[in-house]
Parts: C-alpha cells; sequence; structure tokens
C-alpha cells in the first residue's frame, strides 16, 4: 500500500471541485499499475464522489441542489451554524474507489472525482491510498 495526500482551497460556502488530475498525478508519480485506489476526505462538512466531468453544468446543478435541499438554516441546533454542512457531507459521503487498470483509473467515459465543499471557502486536505 501506497499513501498520499494533497490540499486544495475553495472559494465558495458550497463547491464541486474535480480532484480526477490529482488523483491520477499521485497514480502517475507512483508507477501504481493494477489496484485500487481510495480518495478519503477527513472534514466532517465535505464530502467526495464521482460523477460527470465533463459538461461543468452538472456540477453546478449539484451544488445549487445541494443547497436547497438542505439550506442554512437557524432551526438547526448545532452552535457553529453549520449544521447543513454536516448533512451534506453525510449525504455524499466521505470516501469513493476506483479500479486502477494499467496505470490508469477505470472510470466510465464521462466520470470525474469531485471534492466536495460544504463549509467554505477553506483550506482542505485529501488523502489517497494505492492498494
Amino acid at each position: 500500500m501506497t499513501t498520499a495526500e494533497f490540499r486544495l482551497s475553495t472559494q465558495k460556502r458550497t463547491q464541486f471541485v474535480s480532484i480526477t488530475a490529482n488523483v491520477g498525478n499521485i497514480i502517475n508519480k507512483n508507477n501504481w499499475r493494477d489496484g485500487v485506489v481510495t480518495v478519503f476526505v477527513p472534514h466532517t462538512t465535505a464530502g467526495v464522489t464521482i460523477n460527470e466531468n465533463a459538461d461543468p453544468d452538472v456540477a453546478h446543478d449539484m451544488e445549487t441542489f445541494s443547497d436547497q435541499l438542505v439550506p442554512q438554516s437557524s432551526r438547526f441546533r448545532h452552535g457553529e451554524g453549520n449544521s447543513d454542512s454536516h448533512i451534506k457531507a453525510s449525504f455524499f459521503g466521505s470516501s469513493v474507489q476506483v479500479v486502477i487498470r494499467k496505470g490508469k483509473m477505470w472510470l466510465g467515459t464521462w466520470q470525474g472525482i469531485y471534492f466536495c465543499e460544504f463549509d467554505g471557502p477553506r483550506e482542505r486536505t485529501v488523502y489517497v491510498a494505492l492498494v
């Protein structure tokens, strides 16, 4: 197993950032040929998902719908005012796995990996494990 991490900065409270290239660079740097990559987000107000990576409107729609589905609200009891961010992070989850085949992530034609920010803007860390 090999592990790595990288940092990223988000610019908005809710933002979906493609990290497909970041993960691919780690795979290439480590000359990993076949296996599985796990991408893990160690934050309680952020997540990670796999979705379409060809049309940026998909990420925009996911951001908008997430905020409409669980809006920031004073009705939540959590004192920091970011309960909506915790809920959204739980919906999306904190990790994804992708098969690596012949040195490349075995994603579908249109798929990409997204870091999901729900409490930004912030500096964030993403962990990657190659097995």
